[in-house]
């Protein structure tokens, strides 16, 4: 069996986050594997224990990426592709033709990510993926089964479990309870330095600077504004609802 894993290098979820010039500042900022990838890692590796056969982690990120990657070849995948070239860097949709053409030429039965990245958080990069290569789609997974050529998810609906099948090749996306990583042994973190890690560029996957131009553009970054103590409104209820549709309009501006 062959498994594809989805992996992004993220923000350590415990360091604090600074803005400066409109960018998050990077500077002596701890970078971790995502951690829902983390999930896609450990579920991929055992799966490949059950069912022989390989996995391959494919990124997209800077060079500093490459240390996150290291980390799911010592936990137990095989090889890795990386795209670090800067042509290659956008929004969801670039992230999805970028994989997509990484993924396409090669063989292989499921290809598994994290359900979102904890920095964005949109969870479109996978679904896009899928619906690129043109195979089935199922988020959210917490239990994940094979049997043959199918494939049955136990998936997060909303505080309910949903059941779904599909046929391989497919893409899943891992949640929370899924598995408990492991971490990577003293024998794993030496073999991971001779593990293949292969980098490509735009010119590598035939990819044009139309095939890449982002569908969405990022106009501001910011951080949340401090939180400030609650009001307590007073009158009879008629004056509280029209002051607090005031206050709605006005001063936090979330009604129209």
């Amino acid at each position: 069996m062959n498994i594809i894993v989805l992996l992004k290098q993220t923000f350590d979820t415990e360091e604090r986050i600074s803005v400066e010039n409109g960018k998050v500042k990077e500077d002596g900022v701890r970078f971790v594997i995502n951690p829902y990838d983390e999930y896609a890692v450990e579920e991929a590796i055992r799966l490949k224990e059950a069912n022989d056969g390989t996995v391959t982690v494919v990124s997209i990120g800077p060079s500093r990426t490459e240390e996150a990657i290291r980390t799911a070849l010592a936990m137990g995948a095989d090889e890795a592709v990386l795209a670090d070239d800067p042509a290659l860097f956008g929004d969801e949709f670039t992230a999805a033709k970028v994989l997509a053409a990484i993924i396409r030429p090669r063989a292989y039965d499921l290809i598994i990510g994290g359900n979102q990245a904890v920095d964005d958080g949109s969870g479109q990069v996978a679904v896009r993926l899928a619906e690129e290569l043109g195979i089935p789609h199922i988020s959210t997974v917490t239990k994940l089964t094979l049997e043959g050529n199918q494939l049955t998810a136990h998936r997060d609906a909303e505080g309910d479990v949903e059941v779904v099948t599909a046929t391989l090749p497919a893409l899943v996306t891992a949640q929370q309870g899924l598995n408990e990583p492991r971490y990577p042994s003293l024998i794993g973190i030496r073999k991971a330095s001779k593990k293949p890690l292969t980098h490509v560029t735009a010119a590598d996957l035939g990819l044009s600077s139309e095939d890449l131009e982002p569908r969405t553009e990022v106009t501001e970054v910011f951080l949340p504004k401090p939180k400030e103590a609650g009001r307590i409104l007073s009158g009879d209820l008629s004056e509280q609802v029209k002051e607090l549709v005031q206050s709605l309009r006005s001063v936090d501006k979330v009604v129209g």
